[in-house]
């Protein structure tokens, strides 16, 4: 589609007849006499003869193009433009954080897959977070591991393919062998200062309690609340064990309900996967919507043309006779 940038400057187009109309050229007749003895009459009076004013008559192939010189030079001050069809982006005004405990005891193989065979706890969230990050195409990812500390793996970015990537370079013990839960949470919350988003998520898997951290989980959830970040906690593992392999859920519950975000206990693989579905639905998503078209300037269409018939034209007439002049 052809569009003007400046349609107004198609205004200019009667300023030459406005001109011709307004400011005609100074037309003078005066009564002459032909003398054959002109310049010997002239040089016995003591004068000098001078050039009188003439007007040189346009042919039609001047005035017609000149208005086509006129014509291509103001549609070239208009500016066209060839315009695309829209383009149209919309991304969800949403950070989702992933905090992942990859303590000692996610390497236990007692965590049912899909098919209903025991595999490691690690194994089954990490196929699991792999898809959903996949799945992330409006919202920016960030990735935060934790075992004896807490350690930001990826800030915010729309870069699936490399959050994707590190997640399959995750390995349980790399954070150290404990839990920092409350550690992990206040990363979490400097890691949203620089975000400029209203819908701050964080998505908490731990399979053990709070062992190592110097803030605890509740205060950390008090903090998050303040700086407007909703906290969904998964629990994993068994709420009968002692230490570093017991789960406690009233602690993830607790963390949840304080932030406005809910807590969830993920038994198997499919469970898991159904967490991260409903955890989808359930967060509010603001779409901003961008709308655009390409614009490609044609510009130099209308102003190669004028130039090159301002050129040929005169081409033609310095080739062709001699103009004929009038005398006024």
């Amino acid at each position: 589609m052809l569009e003007l940038a400046y349609p107004w400057a198609l205004l200019a187009l009667p300023l030459p007849l406005l001109a011709w109309w307004i400011l005609p050229p100074r037309r003078e007749r005066v009564s002459a006499v032909r003398v054959p003895f002109f310049e010997q009459l002239v040089s016995a009076a003591g004068s000098e003869a001078r050039e009188g004013a003439i007007v040189i008559r346009r042919r039609l192939l001047q005035t017609t193009l000149a208005a086509v010189v006129w014509v291509l030079l103001v549609i070239g001050l208009a500016k066209p433009e060839c315009v695309g069809e829209p383009i149209v982006r919309s991304e969800a005004a949403r950070d989702v954080m992933l905090a992942l405990d990859l303590s000692g005891s996610m390497d236990y193989r007692d965590f049912p897959d899909e098919e209903g065979n025991n595999v490691s706890r690690f194994a089954a969230v990490q196929r699991v977070v792999d898809r959903f990050v996949t799945d992330r195409d409006s919202d920016r990812i960030g990735l935060i591991v934790f075992g004896t500390k807490a350690y930001l793996q990826l800030p915010f970015t729309r870069d699936l393919d490399t959050a994707s990537a590190l997640v399959s370079l995750m390995e349980v013990g790399m954070a150290g062998p404990q839990t920092a839960l409350g550690d992990s949470i206040g990363l979490a919350i400097r890691s949203f200062e620089s975000s400029e988003v209203e819908d701050r998520i964080l998505i908490l898997l731990t399979d053990g309690n709070d062992t190592a951290s110097k803030m605890t989980p509740i205060n950390a959830a008090e903090i998050a609340k303040l700086n407007g970040v909703s906290i969904y906690t998964i629990g994993i593992g068994d709420t009968e064990a002692t230490g570093e392999d017991r789960v406690d859920f009233e602690v993830l519950g607790t963390i949840a309900e304080r932030t406005g975000g809910q807590f969830f206990n993920a038994q198997d693989e499919a469970a898991l996967a159904q967490v991260y579905r409903r955890i989808d639905e359930t967060a509010a998503v603001d779409v901003r919507t961008q709308s655009w078209r390409p614009r490609t300037s044609l510009i130099h269409w209308p102003a190669g043309a004028a130039l090159l018939l301002l050129l040929s034209g005169y081409g033609v007439l310095l080739a062709g006779s001699r103009p004929r002049r009038a005398r006024i």
